[in-house]
């Protein structure tokens, strides 16, 4: 159950004002290792600006966040990549004339050695660096699709919308996180493309033991299908958490989200 895992990150009173509008208002709420957490609310809410705030795009106004057991609340975006969170973005962040390895390496800066003398003439030890990352790309794509793994040298923007959202998590995975964020991977998508990217983060979760991943989304279905618990935002602010089946219960939640009375 996820009630018996144990926070990976915890948010105390966080707020973030820019100018007269509050963001996120005095919230407070808990990531656990190992769950897959759905954020729902509606546009304008917060979430996205949550995203931003756990990874250093922006300073909280007030209040900390925890993770692991340290304090992040004022690191930077690098620093808090290299803690172990990454994430995704709504809008498509690809290089597209670039290739799909290349895309998926531009996550996993961290782990390779950019030195002139290293890239210039070690060349038997930056063979070996590529033969290393070229499997671990192969590994993750062919993770969501056999047929991706087929193309990683072809243009980023050679393939469907269904194979870039995959690219983009697979450049934030290649780096070995321990969080993930996924804001909305299914915007721009049809509803069977939607299924099938599902299926593969559920594959992902079941790869990569303990990673924990909080999902943006506005398909109920979809959350309803692979989140082991849900946070409801309004306004800035935490309406209420649990299950898929407790919030469609809670009528504050269909006021508010379901545009029910």
């Amino acid at each position: 159950m996820t009630t018996s895992r144990k926070p990976i990150l915890e948010c105390r009173n966080l707020t973030m004002r820019f100018g007269g509008l509050v963001a996120l208002d005095n919230l407070s709420m808990e990531i656990r290792q190992g769950e897959i957490l759905g954020l729902l609310g509606p546009n304008g809410s917060g979430k996205t600006t949550l995203f931003n705030v756990l990874t250093g795009i922006y300073t909280a106004s007030a209040g900390n966040i925890r993770f692991e057991d340290r304090d992040i609340s004022r690191l930077a975006a690098q620093e808090i990549y290299r803690c172990g969170i990454t994430r995704t973005f709504q809008r498509s962040r690809l290089s597209l004339p670039l290739t799909i390895f290349d895309n998926i390496m531009i996550g996993n800066h961290q782990n390779l050695n950019h030195g002139f003398w290293f890239n210039l003439v070690q060349r038997s030890a930056l063979k070996r660096q590529f033969e290393k990352n070229y499997d671990e790309a192969w590994q993750l794509v062919t993770t969501f699709s056999s047929s991706l793994g087929t193309k990683l040298f072809d243009a980023a923007g050679s393939v469907n919308m269904i194979d870039r959202r995959r690219i983009e998590i697979c450049r934030a995975l290649v780096s070995k996180p321990r969080l993930l964020l996924l804001d909305e991977p299914s915007a721009g998508m049809t509803h069977e493309e939607t299924r099938e990217l599902m299926d593969d983060i559920l594959a992902v979760r079941e790869r990569i033991p303990g990673l924990t991943i909080v999902i943006i989304e506005h398909e109920m279905n979809v959350i309803e299908r692979i989140t082991d618990r849900c946070v409801i935002f309004n306004y800035g602010k935490k309406l209420c958490e649990g299950t898929y089946r407790e919030i469609a219960a809670n009528l504050q939640v269909q006021e508010a989200y379901l545009g029910q009375s």
